[in-house]
């Protein structure tokens, strides 16, 4: 790339002969060409990969590569499903096998709380407190938080634990974990990526999920619904609100039909 933006302006330079000031002409060029700014860097790491080597072999006596800056990448926005598309999702799950009947009830604990896989996965029998429509998950650093959970979730919790697991064998020691594999063991993150991999391609999902999509829905669908920024932060188990803030964005087309609904010129 470097390389043809010599050639088109007419520059012939050595590695030694080239400067900041060329490099930064370069830099210009690639964005006005119109290189996304992830493309941008990629690129740039490459110049100095490349200055770097030829300072290494001694082809160089000083890197003009080393005061370049690459272009700010903003932060990239998380995939998120529809309403329609978890229901979807859901509903394509076979009832009639056993495992059916846990993984609708972990999708819709996954979904109803916006847990991670990994506190999905840990989540305890002795943590449920469905009675009073909560659960208390183990986060990040060990934290404990105490999560709402909706009435379909907890449905479909019960059913499992009734109908399922309670006639299992189970492994020592996984005796308080929830959710469990069809060997009586604690379910694995990788089997819970499988599981909604497998039934995104059921559906024929134009999308590309993991279970970390279900949390990054459910953030949304709050958010869009009008839910208090803070609210979704202590659920979510964010030490920062700025991380939180992410799921401030909103569809264009949900924006639209909300300015069109309520602006007294619309």
């Amino acid at each position: 790339m470097l390389q043809q933006y010599l050639v088109n302006s007419g520059q012939s330079v050595s590695p030694a002969q080239t400067n900041l000031e060329l490099l930064q002409g370069f830099i210009g060029w690639i964005n006005e060409v119109g290189l996304s700014a992830r493309s941008q860097a990629r690129i740039i790491s490459g110049v100095k990969s490349f200055f770097k080597y030829c300072l290494m072999e001694n082809i160089i006596t000083d890197d003009p590569s080393q005061l370049l800056e690459s272009p700010r990448l903003g932060r990239k926005l998380p995939d998120t499903l529809s309403v329609e598309d978890i229901n979807q999702l859901i509903a394509a799950i076979d009832l009639s096998k056993p495992e059916g009947v846990r993984n609708k009830a972990m999708l819709e604990t996954l979904y109803s709380c916006g847990l991670r896989v990994s506190e999905l996965v840990g989540l305890l029998l002795s943590n449920l407190h469905l009675e009073i429509g909560f659960v208390k998950v183990t986060g990040k650093g060990d934290k404990e938080r105490l999560v709402p959970i909706g009435s379909v979730a907890i449905k479909h919790i019960k059913i499992y634990l009734d109908e399922i697991r309670n006639h299992q064998v189970i492994q020592q020691g996984h005796e308080d974990f929830v959710f469990l594999n069809q060997r009586g063991r604690k379910l694995s993150r990788v089997m819970v990526f499988t599981i909604i991999k497998q039934l995104s391609q059921k559906i024929q999902l134009k999308k590309s999920i993991s279970p970390h999509t279900f949390r990054h829905s459910f953030a949304t669908h709050l958010i869009e619904g009008g839910a208090d920024l803070r609210a979704v932060q202590e659920m979510l188990g964010h030490e920062s609100i700025t991380t939180t803030e992410i799921y401030t964005h909103l569809d264009r087309d949900f924006l639209r039909s909300s300015i069109l609904k309520h602006h007294p010129r619309a």
